[in-house]
């Protein structure tokens, strides 16, 4: 890829500052960084806060995030670069590459799942920190959510996941899942090599992100995680279960994994990265996704595949093939334009592309869940917008 442009000249403060400074004011940020590009031009870049509080480290622009789910859009693009190729089918059962992989429904019936099932969510799978309890039915399989220290290979995860009943037909419902770590299973056995060589040689490699992998390379850049707490957030602990929403089983988070080459690559939450890396990759699809995808994948990749049956707890949007796709701004009350690209993780990251407007912001933090889906995430995209309108 080309190198940088200069940045644009913004007055200061900028409401991106003021939304960055608030969070940390009140103490519901510890650190984030956190890049805004606009018409392919670096329009803002800001490392605030603290990398890790008890150390005193402070946040740096090349610091290494745990990216959790911003792991599933690269897998995802790594899935279409290799179905580009031929070597796997988007609309093929997954049997033809993983013949022992039949899930089934409550009645005993194997339906087909596809890879665009996987990547959309609409497998009939599900997750085990979403489950009711946590001793449900992926906690009795023994399914590894892909951020704790299992300790086991891809290849047995999918075989536990395979024992879990399918909550639906496939396709004919959404429901946020462990698809795009079966997916990852499906690259390796069609490529015959480790899911970690395959998204290097079809996506980290061609974009130029040096740092993003399946572990860190550097532990010293590694950021501290913290979670959202009071009176402020506390660091998350070796092993800590930490619910995302109320009465479901919560993840385990393993802070040692990132450092560990032997854990398994989690397509849906395995990788490493900073936020340079990642707006590199996103402003690569913004542009048409060159020399990896063409305009054509990188539309499919887009496109809304849900209809009205996206995100529940997020009105107006559907999903894509590796994020939410924004159908009907009123629906939700955002400034973003129909067709905007979102997701985030749940070490605390967000990000969004809205092609019509050329924007793209990366937010990493290093606080679960504000970082994810708190008052942040809006107050962000909100100063975003500000910003262009003040440039207007």
């Amino acid at each position: 890829m080309s190198s940088k442009p200069a940045a644009a000249r913004l007055p200061a403060p900028t409401p991106l500052d003021a939304a960055i400074d608030t969070a940390l004011d009140e103490r519901r940020l510890v650190g984030a960084m956190v890049l805004v590009s606009h018409r392919g031009r670096e329009l803002f870049r800001r490392a605030a806060g603290w990398a890790d509080r008890e150390r005193g480290k402070v946040m740096r622009d090349d610091a290494l995030f745990r990216l959790a789910s911003v792991t599933k859009p690269i897998v995802a693009a790594a899935t279409l670069a290799m179905a580009r190729r031929g070597v796997v089918d988007l609309d093929a059962p997954v049997t033809r590459w993983l013949p022992d992989f039949r899930p089934r429904l409550p009645d005993g019936s194997a339906p087909d799942i596809t890879l665009r099932h996987l990547l959309s969510h609409q497998s009939g799978l599900g997750y085990r920190f979403l489950d009711a309890t946590a001793d449900g039915p992926h906690a009795q399989a023994g399914v590894s959510d892909g951020m704790d220290d299992s300790g086991i290979t891809l290849a047995e995860n999918l075989r536990r996941i395979a024992r879990v009943p399918l909550q639906f037909v496939p396709g004919s419902a959404w429901f946020y899942s462990l698809g795009v770590d079966v997916a990852g299973g499906v690259l390796e056995a069609a490529a015959g090599r480790p899911l970690d060589e395959i998204v290097r040689e079809t996506i980290t490699g061609p974009f130029g992100m040096t740092d993003t992998a399946f572990h860190a390379a550097d532990p010293m850049r590694l950021v501290t995680p913290y979670v959202s707490d009071t009176p402020e957030p506390h660091a998350l602990a070796e092993g800590e279960v930490v619910p995302v929403y109320p009465d479901t089983a919560g993840i385990r988070y393993s802070l040692a994994r990132a450092l560990d080459a032997r854990a398994f690559p989690s397509g849906g939450a395995g990788m490493v990265g900073t936020a340079d890396d990642l707006m590199r990759f996103f402003e690569a699809l913004r542009q048409g996704g060159a020399p990896v995808l063409d305009e054509a994948w990188v539309a499919q990749m887009a496109s809304n595949e849900t209809g009205d049956a996206g995100p529940p707890d997020a009105p107006g949007w559907g999903f894509s093939l590796g994020f939410s796709v924004l159908r009907d701004p009123a629906l939700t009350g955002t400034p973003e334009s129909p067709g905007t690209w979102r997701w985030g993780g749940a070490y605390g990251h967000s990000w969004f592309v809205d092609p019509a407007r050329e924007l793209t912001v990366v937010a990493l933090t290093n606080t679960l869940y504000e970082g994810m889906d708190g008052a942040f995430v809006n107050e962000l995209r909100d100063a975003a917008y500000a910003t262009l309108q003040e440039l207007a």
